[in-house]
């Protein structure tokens, strides 16, 4: 990086070529395409992919001799080809020029943070010394979700001639950019048409085979200036193209100009996606008047969502909320669409819907409410989805899916290739009921933070009473312990999926989805209490809610088991009895173990059998809760949990996880900031590298991670600040660590625009601008005030 709005990469790398076009994606929240050159097809070191919001299909493999459905995110056709080469007017044509090429001399990209724009420039010598320079600067427009386009200058240097330009549509792509998925179905579309309009147009058209979704782009082609002949299509059964021959002369370099529109039958006010996305590119102004709309765009954008953060650690923030801002974007919140946990940016995760949502949606809250709502009303048009998979198991209420994608059923595959041992294993992930709890939280943390009743008093309502149902449905009476539990789940961890040699899956009374299923029963009495009565009769009416079922929630609320031991929170019954590992030996061994369940089953082991986890569990509740909320949680449920307790624990758990996943560094420096401080950066440093240096070892490379970069501003804005939304007010408790000391967030709260928030060491100054009409209630530890419109307020910081 040499600038605080750049993300830059010298030199070209084809060993780290997928991990850049990764973070070098562009999107806008409707469509996103990832960052890779435009001369090559897919390959070995180059995945080009597009993908839109919500566009799934359903496919069919055979493994191991029997059927397995997966529906993935769809990798549209490949609008980016633009390929070149040199023709000396002395010489004949030279090669196709590509960054993978022996005559590349110098490259460089970068990533425009602030305007949204990609620009590779190249150098290319061949033997006789002509030397072409190639700078492209690339766009995906935020104010037009429609269109992307491309903007091609090349300079010769000694040497007269021409460049051979071909530009166009490629649709023979698959879904092939994750490695263990190879041996899977991957030819989503069929039914390519392509055809010419114009002179300079070409189109090409295809739909899903299972979903039949309809798919379009149409691509225009133009030199400037008039130069050289008009394009010639060149139209094939799986492509569409233009050929152009340019003049070039030194110190006069020729430009091409291609704007491209992408289309999908999922788009309400169309006719058909082909015409319109021909009568979007035709109607589309030159490349110059398309990014000064796209920059205002952006500019619009960042003033929403202001985060100043300085040094290192504040470009890696900016470029975080630059990928948060690409896959939600204001365009999401006119779309049908959940949270994809690897962003529109690659094929990992298969563009499902997990429960990253819970990392998402409290930065979001404060900034795009709209977004945040849309994203909750995925959720809600799933409901009956929902409700369905719970009676199917036999219970009421929703039993929300692990993995959504399409339609709300259960995505989660139903085996997992471990990659080490080549081993086909049962996937029981589908077995993390807590996503319900973290839907129910997102509802209950959005009204907070918005005040939006209208949603929270009806379709958020609904959906936390049917989550509470679920719970209430899942509680067994234990006699013998005078307490509720929840038999047969998966936690957080993830590793541990059942006791060792046990027949059945699942563990019983995790702690973090008894504690979760607890407060969404409270929450959920405090909806039925608090609900104006017209609301209440007719959700009443609409769920059937029995008299009684409140009262059954209430002792729930109040009896549900939460295990322990040695003076510890357990994960779950039984963890303390499970074996120690060797940590020190297996680190020796095989030095990075943060996939410890695929190491041990790779040696005939299971990481079952070990209190060995791969991320924060129990330590969650630290990440969702304030101390003061936790401890009332336990509280009303009848169990200990003073400082001591949580300290204990907190330093138990440190110690016995491998961190496998982007998010369990995220959660530590959370719990750790308030626990433990000087410990806290080490993870603070970890979450923030974690896509930009690829820490889990490839798998950016297949996708950000969504949930861990919002997770990091939402560290700064809420974690840093102990900021709460909650009884109309702003609440405030800072613990900034050394190393993020100073910083500046602006957000929205409910009816407050541009709340200005900054923390400088041991200070924190909180300003209302004057257009605000209210005053702003605000409680910073043990201070309470309210601040009128215009002012602002600087208090220091009591000591710990």
């Amino acid at each position: 990086m040499t600038h605080p709005w750049a993300w830059s990469y010298e030199g070209y790398d084809p060993e780290t070529e997928r991990l850049r076009e990764t973070l070098c994606t562009l999107g806008n929240g409707y469509f996103a395409t990832r960052g890779a050159a435009s001369e090559l097809p897919a390959g070995p070191t180059h995945y080009p992919g597009t993908y839109a919001a919500g566009c799934y299909n359903r496919l069919t493999s055979t493994v191991g001799g029997r059927p397995v459905e997966n529906e993935d995110m769809v990798n549209l056709p490949n609008w980016l080809p633009l390929r070149y080469r040199i023709c000396p007017a002395d010489a004949a044509p030279g090669p196709w020029l590509s960054p993978d090429h022996p005559q590349l001399a110098e490259h460089r990209q970068t990533l425009d943070l602030r305007h949204g724009t990609l620009t590779r420039w190249s150098v290319y010598e061949d033997e006789a010394g002509r030397r072409l320079t190639v700078e492209q600067c690339r766009l995906v427009h935020m104010g037009e979700p429609h269109l992307a386009a491309l903007r091609t200058c090349f300079a010769s240097h000694g040497w007269t001639g021409t460049v051979e330009v071909e530009s166009g549509i490629d649709g023979a792509v698959r879904n092939a950019g994750v490695a263990r998925y190879r041996e899977l179905a991957d030819q989503h579309l069929t039914g390519w048409e392509t055809g010419a309009e114009r002179t300079d147009t070409v189109w090409l058209s295809c739909r899903t085979l299972d979903s039949d979704i309809r798919i379009a782009l149409a691509s225009r082609t133009r030199a400037s200036s008039g130069r050289g002949g008009p394009p010639m299509p060149q139209l094939g059964s799986l492509g569409a193209f233009h050929s152009l021959v340019l003049p070039v002369v030194p110190d006069s370099p020729a430009v091409v100009e291609k704007t491209v529109a992408l289309f999908t039958s999922r788009d309400p006010a169309i006719e058909s996606p082909r015409h319109a996305a021909v009568d979007c590119v035709a109607l589309a102004p030159h490349f110059r008047q398309l990014r000064a709309s796209h920059r205002r765009a952006w500019e619009n954008l960042w003033r929403q969502a202001k985060l100043e953060v300085p040094g290192e650690a504040g470009g890696i923030l900016r470029l975080h909320l630059f990928h948060v801002l690409q896959t939600l974007s204001p365009h999401t919140a006119e779309l049908d669409v959940g949270v994809p946990a690897r962003g529109l940016h690659g094929e990992a995760y298969r563009g499902h819907v997990f429960w990253d949502e819970l990392f998402v949606l409290p930065f979001l809250n404060l900034h795009l409410p709209q977004v945040s709502r849309a994203l909750l009303d995925y959720r809600y048009r799933r409901l009956p989805a929902a409700c369905h998979a719970a009676r199917e198991a036999g219970r009421t209420g929703a039993m929300y899916p692990w993995q959504s994608a399409g339609d709300g059923r259960e995505e989660t595959q139903q085996l997992h290739l471990n990659p080490r041992s080549g081993h086909w294993l049962p996937d029981r992930s589908r077995l993390q009921h807590h996503v319900g709890s973290a839907i129910a939280y997102n509802v209950w943390q959005y009204g907070q933070a918005s005040g939006d009743t209208e949603f929270v008093q009806t379709r958020g309502a609904e959906m936390l009473l049917q989550i509470a149902r679920f719970w209430a449905a899942s509680a067994v009476w234990d006699a013998g312990l005078g307490r509720y539990r929840i038999r047969g789940v998966v936690g957080p961890d993830e590793y541990h999926d059942g006791y060792p040699d046990a027949a059945e899956p699942g563990v019983d009374d995790n702690t973090y989805t008894n504690v979760t299923a607890a407060w969404v029963l409270m929450r959920a009495l405090d909806l039925c209490r608090t609900l104006p009565e017209p609301h209440q009769r007719q959700l009443c009416e609409r769920l059937q809610l029995d008299p009684e079922e409140p009262e059954r929630w209430e002792d729930i609320a109040h009896r549900l088991h939460v295990p322990y031991h040695r003076g510890v929170i357990s994960q779950f019954a039984g963890y303390g009895d499970l074996d120690e590992l060797d940590w020190h030996g297996y680190r020796q061994r095989y030095g990075d173990i943060r996939r410890l369940d695929r190491i041990l089953e790779a040696e005939g082991d299971t990481v079952n059998r070990y209190q060995a986890s791969k991320q924060a569990d129990v330590l969650m509740l630290g990440y969702l809760f304030s101390p003061s909320e936790l401890a009332s949680v336990f509280r009303r449920l009848g169990h200990p949990l003073d400082d001591d307790i949580w300290h204990a624990t907190v330093d138990y758990y440190l110690h016995r996880t491998s961190h496998g996943s982007t998010l369990s560094a995220l959660v530590h420096a959370w719990v750790l900031a308030r626990v433990h401080r000087p410990d806290a950066w080490t993870f603070c440093e970890e979450a923030l590298v974690g896509d930009v240096a690829d820490v889990q070892g490839g798998t950016t490379a297949e996708g950000i991670h969504l949930g861990a970069m919002a997770g990091t501003l939402d560290f700064v804005q809420r974690g840093m600040t102990g900021l709460e939304t909650r009884d109309q007010a702003l609440w405030l408790d800072p613990a900034p660590l050394p190393e993020l000391s100073k910083f500046g967030v602006r957000i929205r709260f409910r009816r407050h625009w541009d709340i200005d928030l900054r923390i400088r060491a041991e200070q924190v100054r909180i300003a209302v601008p004057a257009s605000e009409n209210a005053a702003v209630r605000v409680r910073l530890r043990d201070r309470s005030f309210s601040l009128a419109p215009g002012t602002s307020r600087r208090l220091d910081l009591p000591g710990d």
